[in-house]
């Protein structure tokens, strides 16, 4: 396989430019990091969804930053051509502007991301200028944001109607103006996503959010079908590893209660 040259922001933003879609994926882990890297994912994802599918945590909001930067480690050590962003956790950024530019500077500093992302709009113009006269590269997030669940009262699908969908649309044109490299659209109305695409010069990567976005993320145990438990509509299962792993445990297990496991092939002897 041809080695590619490291994505960086601007290939992002060529890309765009080009009409060329990206490929952002989540991984927690140094093997997961390199299948993705060698696949051609463009962008790689520590997100704070770790909580849930790592960690087995309800939502995002109990993850902390020691448990994001540890698991950066791993999947920098694949050594990605693919950029390598971390999530900011809740809390780790929303308290004050001196608080986010140290937590993002950790993620750089200890984890190796390349960049970071964090939810919110307007709101976090002050903590995203900050970060970025860190010399640390921001992407946004808006639309449903995990770690509002409580405020949102759920994970429900934001901006269907018009005062909404106009308010995410000015979120996004400050986004862009306050610096960020590019943007998550999450859990919003396909046409909506199409205006934000257009209306801004920056990348916009749907998860939820229809077609029309320059790129898409989803989480990469949703990808794989880890679970047997049912997805939100915007996922589309690739795969079915969850149940593949559990016939490999059961298999395992009724070779090693029968004798079958291991043969001889599998032991070692004398000469």
């Amino acid at each position: 396989m041809t080695a590619r040259r490291k994505v960086t922001i601007r290939t992002l933003q060529d890309m765009k430019r080009r009409g060329e879609r990206i490929v952002m994926l989540t991984a927690y882990d140094y093997q997961t990091a390199v299948l993705e890297d060698r696949s051609g994912v463009e962008v790689i994802l520590v997100g704070d969804s770790l909580g849930m599918v790592v960690l087995g945590y309800e939502n995002t909001i109990p993850v902390t930053l020691e448990e994001v930067i540890h698991h950066l480690r791993a999947v920098v050590r694949a050594r990605p051509q693919a950029l390598v962003l971390g999530d900011m956790p809740f809390m780790s950024y929303q308290a004050s502007p001196q608080d986010a530019v140290r937590s993002a500077g950790r993620l750089v500093k200890e984890g190796g991301a390349e960049g970071v992302k964090l939810e919110g709009g307007r709101r976090m113009g002050a903590v995203i200028g900050a970060i970025r006269d860190a010399d640390i590269p921001v992407m946004g997030h808006i639309g449903l944001t995990p770690q509002s669940v409580h405020q949102f009262g759920g994970y429900r699908v934001q901006g269907r109607d018009d005062t909404s969908a106009d308010r995410l649309l000015e979120e996004a044109r400050f986004l862009e103006e306050a610096g960020c490299f590019a943007m998550v659209l999450e859990g919003i109305p396909w046409q909506l996503a199409q205006r934000i695409t257009e209306a801004v010069s920056i990348p916009t990567i749907g998860i939820g959010a229809g077609a029309r976005c320059d790129g898409q993320v989803l989480v990469v145990n949703d990808v794989l079908g880890m679970s047997d438990e049912s997805s939100p509509r915007f996922v589309k299962r690739y795969a079915e590893v969850g149940k593949q792993m559990l016939d490999a445990f059961g298999a395992y297990i009724d070779d090693v209660k029968s004798g079958r496991f291991p043969d001889p092939d599998h032991s070692y002897s004398r000469d």
